[in-house]
This record gives C-alpha cells, structure tokens and sequence, in this order.
C-alpha cells in the first residue's frame, strides 16, 4: 500500500508538472483528488492495511494529499499569472468599460466540517464506509436492538417506504452491515444522509447528515471510547477542549452517555453561545450492547466495541457560529460565500 501510495504521489506530482492549462490541471485534480479519484479510492481501502499500520498509514495519507494540494495550489497560481500576461500582451484593453467579476464557486461548510472530521478519524487509523440511504427495517431498527414494540422505533418519525423498508434514520445500519462480514477488528466511521419526519425550523430538518463510529475488537473499554472522543474533540476544536460524560441511555450501546464539550468560544466560563453553562452537548455514545453482537454474529465474551454519533449539520453550525440551520440549504450565496 505504501508503494502504491508513492506512485500516486510521484504521478500526481509528475501530471502538475506537466500541465500547461487550468483545464488540465483541474483534471489532474479531479483524477486524484476527486469522489472517485485516486487518493480517495485508496482511502476506501483502509480495510487493507493492518490495524496497527493504520495510523501511520493515515497520516501517510494525509501528508500526500497536502503536498498534491499544494502543488495544485502553486502551478495554479502561475498558470494564471501566465494566462494573464499572455492576455495582456495579446489584447487591448478599454479601461472605461466595466469589470466583470467572475463568481467562482467552492465548498459547502457541511462538506468542510465532513472533510475535517474525516481527515481526524482517517488519521487514527478509521476507514471510511458508506451505505444505502434506502435500508431494510431490519439493519435500521431491528439489529441496533429496536424490536417492533419498542418506543424508540416511533421517537425517531421514520419514513416508510413499506413495512419492511425505510429511509434510514441513522448511519448506523452501515455498522450492522460491517459486523456481518464478520472482518475483525473492526474501526471505521460512516458519514452520510439520515431522513426524519421532522417539522423545518432553526434546529431541525427531515433530511440532515450523521458521521457515527464503531471500533470492535478485543479487550475494548469505555476509556477507550473516552480516550478517542477527547482528542478528537481536541482535534475539531483546539488543544484546551475538555470533555464531559453525561450517563444517558441508547437501545443498542449499554453503558451509554452523551459527552459534552467545554464551550470553545468563553473557555467554559459561561456565555450566549453556551447558554452560560460553560458546555456544549455535541454527541451520543457507549459500548456496543451485546445483543446488538449476537444478532450481527459476533461473539460477546470475545469482543467488545464502543459507538459513537454526531450530527453533521451541528459540528457546522458549532464551528461556523450559525444560528439556524436552515441557511446551510437555502443556498443564499451572501451566506454560503463567508465559508
């Protein structure tokens, strides 16, 4: 894999060089660097790589993505310089005439916080999965431990498609999908798109995005889970976060908590942001129930295993200081343009 990785860098590097147009690079971008590129597709097969390489391999990751950014970001700017004296030196320019401003379009804060988020856990040595958006009632509900009758099933306001299939309400069906295959140990994340029948107001939306965790192996603890949780908060929010464990209670982790994080704009001192309590609720956790195990396959006096889950939506209007998130789709340029 690390070879690989070396020649994606060494090819990368090789095609910027190379490119004498903005369109070119732009493809080299995209080539690499895009949904389906090179890079990411490597990502995507973390699963490869041997748990105790992953970390090491992650940052790997991460540095080569820095330096092709980089050099992007360079031939770029000279290529465009370039364009520009050519411009000058081929056309005649009337200064009376007005300028034409070119809008040019960039990241959505959601896929910022998304990125950054997995930029964290892929350097811990996390694999990305993605699942269906359109699940079966029984990785949604009945294998995370929520049987027909139990009142969590109507908390959370599903989309029916029929009986048995559902617009998911969670990411985490794409879990139960990754314990059937029975591959151990087991660390990713799966970010995506959840539906809920939720009225549209400041804090809600039927249509919103998780990122929830698992790791699965032997010999896992609940000061693991904290352990993880408090440098990625650090991580998302600076070194002075602190964390706070709240006992709560999720169907398909027991023990289970939510964990708060001190309030990064007055230090933990109080203020509007905080609501004056120095602590900002940010996500739900636990250990993994051992029904929830037993019904994907895996034995539970063998393994153990925490999960985790945060709303996409809210790190962004945490991190960007939004006050409604609403503004995150109604696509008002004068809003989107500030990120």
């Amino acid at each position: 894999m690390k070879d690989k990785l070396q020649s994606i860098k060494e090819d990368a590097l090789s095609q910027i060089k190379d490119a004498e147009m903005l369109d070119r690079l732009n493809e080299v971008r995209v080539s690499f660097l895009g949904k389906k590129g090179e890079l990411t597709a490597l990502l995507k097969s973390m699963k490869e790589v041997p748990p105790e390489e992953r970390p090491a391999f992650g940052q790997l990751v991460n540095e080569t993505r820095q330096q092709i950014e980089t050099a992007l970001d360079e031939t770029k700017k000279k290529l465009e310089q370039t364009a520009m004296e050519r411009r000058l030196a081929e056309e005649v320019i009337d200064v009376t005439l007005p300028a034409k401003r070119n809008h040019v379009g960039h990241r959505h804060p959601n896929t910022i916080a998304r990125e950054e988020v997995e930029r964290i856990f892929v350097g811990m040595g996390y694999e990305v999965v993605e699942g269906p958006e359109i699940e079966y009632d029984l990785y949604n509900f009945e294998k995370l431990n929520i049987p027909a009758d139990h009142p969590a099933k109507d908390e959370q306001d599903t989309f029916y498609i029929n009986k048995d299939i559902v617009l998911r309400t969670q990411t985490s069906p794409v879990q139960a999908r990754v314990m059937e295959q029975g591959k151990l140990p087991i660390r990713m994340i799966s970010p995506g798109r959840v539906f809920r029948s939720d009225e549209v107001d400041a804090t809600h939306s039927p249509s919103f995005h998780q990122i929830e965790g698992l790791v699965v192996d032997k010999n896992i603890t609940f000061a693991d889970l904290k352990g993880t949780l408090a440098d990625f908060a650090k991580e998302l929010f600076g070194e002075e976060t602190k964390t706070k464990f709240r006992p709560h209670h999720f169907p398909f982790t027991e023990p289970s908590a939510e964990m708060d994080v001190s309030c990064f704009k007055c230090g933990g001192k109080g203020c509007r942001f905080c609501k004056g309590s120095g602590w900002i609720e940010i996500l739900g956790c636990g250990m993994v129930h051992p029904h929830v195990f037993e019904m994907c396959g895996i034995d539970p006096d063998v393994y153990t295993g925490f999960a985790f889950g945060v709303g996409l939506e809210r790190i962004a209007l945490l991190k960007y200081e939004i006050d409604d998130m609403r503004l995150l789709y109604e696509n008002d340029v004068r809003f989107l343009k500030q990120f």
